[in-house]
C-alpha cells in the first residue's frame, strides 16, 4: 500500500507544479479562476485620466487598476480589462488600433475588445467609466 500513496504523493506534487507552471505570464493567474481580473483594484468613481490624456484612435494603460482605455473615435471612449484572456498577462501597448499582449502576441480591438489576433479566443472583457467633464473615472 505504500506505493499507492507514494504514488498519490507524486501525482499530487506534479499536478501542483503543473498548475503553478500554467499561471506564469505575469498577471499572478488573475481571471483565470473566473472572477474579474480588476476585482478589488479600483473603486467606484475613482478618476483616472482626463480625456485630452487618451490619443483618438489609441489609449493608454492603467497597470495599477489593470484597465485600458481607449478613444476610437474623437470623443468616445471604451475601457476593457488590461488582463489578456490567453494566459492571464498584462497588455504592455496600445498601437495601430489594437491593444497589445507582449506575451504570446494577442491583439484586441480598440473599439470592442474583440480579438484581431490570437492566441487569444476570448474578447477583453468590457469595464464601466463614465466621463463627467473632462476627466474619466472607473464606474
Amino acid at each position: 500500500m505504500t506505493t499507492g500513496t507514494s504514488r498519490r504523493t507524486v501525482l499530487a506534487t506534479g499536478a501542483t507544479g503543473a498548475a503553478a507552471l500554467f499561471t506564469g505570464c505575469g498577471g499572478g493567474g488573475d481571471g483565470a479562476d473566473g472572477t474579474s481580473a480588476s476585482e478589488g483594484t479600483r473603486g467606484a468613481g475613482e478618476a483616472l485620466a482626463a480625456t485630452a490624456d487618451i490619443p483618438v484612435g489609441g489609449g493608454r494603460i492603467f497597470k495599477d487598476r489593470k484597465v485600458v482605455v481607449t478613444q476610437p473615435q474623437e470623443g468616445e471612449f471604451k475601457a476593457f480589462s488590461a488582463v489578456c484572456t490567453h494566459r492571464a498577462c498584462l497588455v504592455s501597448a496600445v498601437a495601430d488600433g489594437t491593444i497589445n499582449c507582449p506575451c504570446h502576441g494577442s491583439r484586441f480591438s480598440i473599439t470592442d475588445g474583440a480579438v484581431e489576433h490570437g492566441p487569444a479566443q476570448v474578447p477583453l472583457p468590457a469595464e464601466q467609466i463614465t466621463i463627467s467633464g473632462n476627466s474619466i473615472q472607473l464606474g
